[in-house]
This record gives structure tokens, C-alpha cells and sequence, in this order.
């Protein structure tokens, strides 16, 4: 099964990313998924179920260690040749 992740870390700070946005990009980047995708006001990352569900343990985690008040997520299964 292939899972596409899409989170937010808040609180925001627009002129600088904060430590817990750097650690979750960190995570996301350091797993073995297929797809990863960083942005200002958003991030996803795709891959098989297994790592996905992996990072995303280590996301929360991390993120929420590293001062993150609220983490947004959502998983979906990603059918076979989407993208």
C-alpha cells in the first residue's frame, strides 16, 4: 500500500523557519519515501505505507520536541499510477 502524507507544524514565523519546521523537513527528508515536497505553508511526502507511517511517528515526535503546539496531518491512499 503507497500512503501520501501531507502536515503543517505551527506556530509560523514567516521570516524565519522555526526549529520544529526544520526538524519535521529533516524527517521527512532522512525516509526512505519515494516523494517529498517542502514548502512555506505545507509539505507532503508519499512512499509505501511502512515508511510513511515510520516518518511519520518520528515527525510528531520530533516536531513536538522541538516546540511545535500543533501539528496538522492527513494520510491518504495513493491508488497504483497516481501521483
Amino acid at each position: 500500500m503507497r500512503l501520501r502524507v501531507e502536515f503543517t507544524t505551527e506556530p509560523f514565523d514567516l521570516d524565519e523557519a522555526p526549529a520544529h519546521a526544520v526538524v519535521a523537513r529533516e524527517v521527512v527528508e532522512a525516509a526512505e519515501l519515494d516523494a517529498v515536497d517542502v514548502g512555506p505553508f505545507g509539505n507532503t511526502a508519499e512512499g509505501g505505507a511502512d515508511a510513511v507511517l515510520g516518518a511519520v511517528d518520528a515527525l510528531l515526535r520530533k516536531a513536538l520536541e522541538a516546540g511545535a503546539t500543533r501539528v496538522t496531518l492527513q494520510v491518504n491512499v495513493v491508488e497504483e499510477g497516481e501521483a
